[in-house]
């Protein structure tokens, strides 16, 4: 509908293009050492601040060079993630978990003669029990030194890494991260950014409508997408090709972008 009524050929602030932002490239250089020096790292920030837009970048790196493997549903047992561990290193899944660890070990060490570096992702890694990190930390150690386990998550995995029982845990960490929500220029840069990605004209929103939009998104990317999007719907349903202060409003109206304490219960 974007599209059309614009006449763009892709939709602005979609995720098919994961462009990263300067700290977000940064980062990924940081973590790419980490690979070819055996790391632990942390990545983590509140919901919206970047986050998945640099575990997506990292799985594209994946090739010839360096396989990246990905953990996104951490709810599961120990037995069925490294099931999933199986699947990414594509190694036939057997009755045990122990066999299983062997052939991924074995199929580490291998994918290290053919130079390649291994990075493994875990995605909300907040919420894994860390029983399951635990075993999957001491499955790792036996892995050859040029890989590197990311844990990605919310800021209370360093609560949960700093009780003295995971203690064996935090001790082998080799870097940490916590992104913040950005500040309101980059937040405006991001938006310029995202319009010359589909060759939109950046008098799209009101100098009004953007200040209000910064505003409202609080630094979180997340929230600065699904807002502009929102606003460019409005407009098309509106038939204007520009957002304005008023088209921002009607969508700030909507519940879920209040805060609880501006929303009135019947």
């Amino acid at each position: 509908m974007i599209r059309s009524y614009f006449g763009i050929a892709n939709t602005p602030f979609g995720m098919e293009k994961h462009s990263l932002l300067p700290h977000q490239a940064a980062e990924m250089e940081v973590l790419k050492v980490h690979a070819s020096m055996g790391g632990l790292c942390l990545v983590m920030g509140i919901p919206g601040t970047g986050k998945t837009v640099l575990k997506t970048a990292l799985q594209e790196l994946s090739g010839k060079r360096m396989l990246v493997a990905t953990i996104s549903r951490t709810l599961h047992t120990y037995v069925n993630t490294v099931k999933i561990l199986c699947e990414a290193f594509k190694v036939d899944y057997s009755s045990s978990s122990f066999k299983c660890e062997k052939k991924l070990i074995e199929e580490a060490h291998s994918l290290r003669k053919q130079g390649k570096s291994l990075v493994t992702i875990i995605d909300d890694a907040h919420l894994m029990e860390m029983d399951t990190l635990r075993r999957l930390r001491l499955m790792f150690e036996d892995f050859p030194k040029n890989n590197n386990l990311i844990l990605i998550g919310q800021p209370m995995l360093l609560n949960k890494l700093s009780l003295s029982v995971n203690e064996d845990i935090k001790s082998r960490v080799t870097y940490s991260r916590i992104f913040k929500p950005l500040n309101p220029d980059t937040v405006r840069e991001f938006i310029f950014d995202q319009l010359d990605q589909v060759k939109l004209q950046h008098n799209v929103f009101t100098e009004d409508a953007l200040e209000l939009i910064v505003r409202m998104s609080e630094g979180l990317l997340r929230r600065t997408r699904n807002l502009c999007l929102s606003c460019l719907l409005e407009a098309v349903r509106n038939k204007t090709k520009t957002v304005d202060l008023k088209i921002v409003n009607k969508v700030i109206i909507q519940p879920h972008w209040r805060k609880e304490e501006d929303i009135s219960y019947v």
